[in-house]
């Protein structure tokens, strides 16, 4: 089987680890040397977003996309001082691009010249001038993007480019995700026939992201916008993420009225949320609502499947209406109130126990531990993952509360993070009185020898805890971690934190 997989005939596989490393760099690199087969399924993948390395290597690939320029380009950089010895290559390079994120591209393109300009400062129009040549390159090599990220700032689309997009549509026709921002200052015409091109020939964008949205678009910006989410066949995803708290939206959630058959995830940042919204309502299959930073949550009224809100401050008057409608098909909940305690809490906590029975996740913040609390805790019988952070000082018979807090928590539960709270105090007391089959734990320090003899008690009695997640990972005593790891894996939490 081992020889069959080295000599590529079992691709279908291999490709499926493969793609699995797409993020790991090194990883990919080193299967490409391993055997000719293995490097013509590895190349593409390692190709598909070359611009997402890591920023601490040197974009020295950029170079080998330039091997195939004509005369006329190499003159003009060479009048740059760039070296114009480019080398040949095995393989086309551009042509397995699937991802276009011009911030990306710009910083790159960026380190690149400063590389090639002995770490002297490129100007902006070399910098875009670059830039240009590699969107054209892109495009004419026959280039099918998955992923497209523009920001329209000081870079300028230079004119071939749009001969070169009408002579090759397959660029945009499989893209999937979609991301612009517009400047709202001013109008380059331009921008306005790139926002066209992407309405004739990307339809089949399951993901669309407006960000930095401002409401005194122009209006031919506006027009394109709303032909955009109009045109598409199956969006899933819509995202808009204001600048500068915008309350008009000029129909661009209007629009979403023509997607309410295949739209399943909405999220909305630094908005006022104004009565287009309600559309939302009328979203048949809209599963998943975040909402960042947003006033009259009240006007997005949905049954949903998730429901996230991180905000200044959450009042439950404003949500109770989303919960409640959600009722029974709500299972993932993140509630976060960045500044201070949810406000008007006993609401939510009664609303919360009496219609949302089957939350199976979790996440909220600046709560007491109150018998209200500890009554919710009881009611949730499918809690697999519970987030509790911000959680303030008990003040009365705290290890009473403590206790019957762990006694609480449901047999499905298998993910427990109390980062930022008090209970982090009180891990002793909750571990011994815990038996929940717990099989991640997250918390901010593990440093004395009393938690240890209880971790490691819990761990023998319950033999379910996989990963401890600490914090202060870094500051972790080598004693204390090489006895605990004879029974559960100490990890940085990053490594296990499961989101909403």
């Amino acid at each position: 089987m081992t020889s069959k997989m080295f000599m590529g005939d079992m691709p279908e596989l291999m490709e499926i680890i493969l793609n699995n490393l797409n993020n790991e760099f090194n990883s990919l690199y080193s299967c490409a040397l391993v055997s000719r087969h293995w490097c013509k399924m590895s190349i593409p993948i390692l190709w598909q977003n070359p611009f997402s390395f890591p920023s601490v290597q040197r974009p020295l690939y950029i170079s080998q996309y330039f091997s195939s320029l004509d005369e006329n380009d190499r003159l003009v950089l060479k009048e740059y001082g760039i070296n114009v010895k480019f080398p040949n290559t095995l393989f086309n390079y551009a042509k397995l691009l699937k991802v276009f994120d011009l911030s990306s591209i710009e910083c790159k393109v960026k380190n690149w010249l400063e590389f090639k300009l002995a770490n002297s400062e490129p100007y902006s129009s070399l910098i875009y001038h670059i830039i240009n040549l590699l969107f054209k390159l892109f495009i004419e090599s026959g280039a099918s993007l998955q992923k497209l990220d523009l920001y329209f700032s000081d870079y300028e689309i230079n004119p071939e480019i749009f001969y070169s997009l009408g002579r090759n549509e397959q660029f945009f026709s499989r893209l999937q995700d979609l991301s612009l921002g517009l400047r709202s200052d001013f109008i380059i015409e331009n921008d306005t026939a790139l926002l066209k091109i992407l309405t004739k020939n990307a339809t089949k964008i399951s993901a669309l992201n407006f960000y930095a949205f401002y409401p005194d678009y122009d209006p031919h910006s506006l027009h394109a916008l709303i032909c955009i989410i109009k045109s598409q066949e199956q969006l899933k995803r819509f995202s808009l993420v204001g600048s500068e708290f915008p309350t008009e939206f000029q129909g661009i959630i209007s629009a979403l009225e023509c997607q309410k058959n295949s739209l399943q995830e909405v999220i909305i940042e630094s908005c006022e949320c104004s009565t287009e919204f309600e559309v939302i309502k009328d979203c048949k299959n809209l599963e998943i609502l975040r909402i960042n930073d947003c006033n009259n949550e009240e006007l997005l009224e949905a049954s949903l499947n998730t429901l996230e809100i991180n905000s200044y401050s959450i009042y439950a008057s404003s949500i109770v209406q989303i919960l409640t409608k959600s009722g029974t098909l709500l299972q993932r909940l993140k509630l976060v109130s960045k500044d201070e305690q949810i406000k008007e809490e006993l609401l939510l906590l009664e609303t919360l126990k009496s219609s949302c029975p089957n939350i199976t996740y979790l996440n909220i913040s600046d709560v007491g531990l109150s018998i209200q609390f500890l009554e919710l805790i009881g009611n949730l019988q499918k809690l697999q993952f519970l987030t509790l952070w911000y959680i303030c000082e008990i003040e009365d018979e705290p290890e009473t509360l403590v206790t019957q807090f762990a006694k609480l928590l449901p047999l499905t539960l298998q993910y427990l993070d109390l980062r930022y709270s008090c209970l982090s105090s009180y891990i002793h007391i909750l571990l011994i009185n815990c038996h929940a089959p717990l099989k991640y734990f997250l918390i901010d320090r593990f440093d004395d020898e009393e938690k240890v003899k209880v971790l490691i008690e819990f761990c023998i009695r319950k033999r379910s805890l996989s990963y401890m997640g600490v914090e202060e990972y870094l500051n972790l005593d080598d004693n204390i971690k090489k006895e605990v790891e004879e029974y559960v894996t100490l990890i940085s939490c990053e490594r296990i934190v499961v989101n909403c």
